[in-house]
């Protein structure tokens, strides 16, 4: 009687831990994770805005040259010919940065062992698709109160459209900033009036891109209600569930049908690397938004 009691007793105690062990791996797995990028990603993505920022603020500091706040960058720079020397310098490193994304593709289609058409249009590809005219119709409708939000997949429209913008800047702005930086090798091919036109071309493109990252390209991604002030998944590479289930709904259903969501989870970060990734983001906020409001003073109160 007592050893049937004592063996009662056991089982309820290993009943007991599994419950136990079953409840631990609950909470575990509540507050891991999804990764959304890699970490070669991530550290690309940080290096393109230290570059971009740094061509920003020494491309407008020499554009708009004849403006205080120019004068007083320039003080900073070394002066405006040193502001030259950093603007080439940081092209350099953007140019590396593009170059490195191209590498990293041609690794991932041979890894994938797939054909160029293969990789660009696959289910999980960036490239542009009919979802994307039903995500902008339905965003619009969203909008306007006329229809429930849109159920995004892996990318949405408009972040294929910041990815894809990046390639015609990168040759649009890197050539005529290349025939800039060596005009007597450019003019031994091409005539030297395209001098003139790549200056036009490189200033005003320039000028462009920089008033589109820092306006449209903020508010996409940071300033929308969802995600206001900041959004750091691009930093941390890593979303809570929660939000991941709200923002990609179509990506997060078709991973939980196909049994692939758990190769996503990981850990958070500490608090600790957390902080010093918004710090880094406000960083780079407060100066966007500060060229934005230098480049509206100037082309309003100082543009020659």
């Amino acid at each position: 009687m007592e050893e049937s009691k004592s063996i009662d007793m056991q089982k309820e105690e290993k009943i007991v831990e599994e419950e136990k062990t079953i409840e631990l791996h609950t909470i575990k797995k509540e507050k891991l994770q999804f990764q959304r990028f890699t970490r070669l990603n991530r550290v690309l993505h940080i290096l393109m805005i230290v570059s971009f920022i740094s061509l920003a603020l020494t491309g407008m500091t020499l554009k708009f040259s004849y403006t205080g706040w120019a004068v007083f960058l320039s003080h900073l720079f070394g002066g405006f010919e040193s502001a030259g020397y950093i603007h080439r310098f940081f092209a350099v490193v953007m140019v590396s940065v593009f170059l490195t994304h191209l590498f990293d593709l041609f690794k991932m289609k041979m890894r994938e062992k797939k054909t160029w058409k293969g990789l660009i249009f696959s289910k999980d590809s960036i490239m542009f698709n009919r979802n994307d005219v039903k995500d902008i119709i339905g965003t619009l409708k969203w909008f306007l109160g006329m229809g429930e939000r849109p159920q995004y997949d892996r990318w949405t429209y408009w972040e294929k459209f910041d990815y894809f913008a990046v390639f015609w800047g990168i040759f649009v702005i890197g050539s005529t900033g290349l025939t800039l930086w060596f005009p007597e090798t450019m003019t031994s091919i091409l005539p030297g009036w395209f001098i003139n036109v790549a200056t036009i071309i490189h200033s005003d493109e320039a000028l462009l891109a920089t008033g589109f990252i820092f306006t449209i390209h903020f508010f996409n991604t940071h300033l929308r209600p969802e995600k206001f002030p900041m959004d750091i998944v691009i930093f941390s590479g890593r979303t809570s569930l929660e939000e991941y289930k709200i923002d990609r709904p179509a990506e997060y259903k078709k991973l939980v049908e196909s049994g692939e969501l758990e190769k996503y989870l990981v850990e958070p970060y500490p608090t600790i690397v957390i902080r010093a990734i918004k710090v880094f983001g406000w960083i780079a906020l407060s100066l966007g938004f500060s060229i934005i409001v230098w480049i509206i003073y100037a082309m309003i109160f100082a543009y020659r």
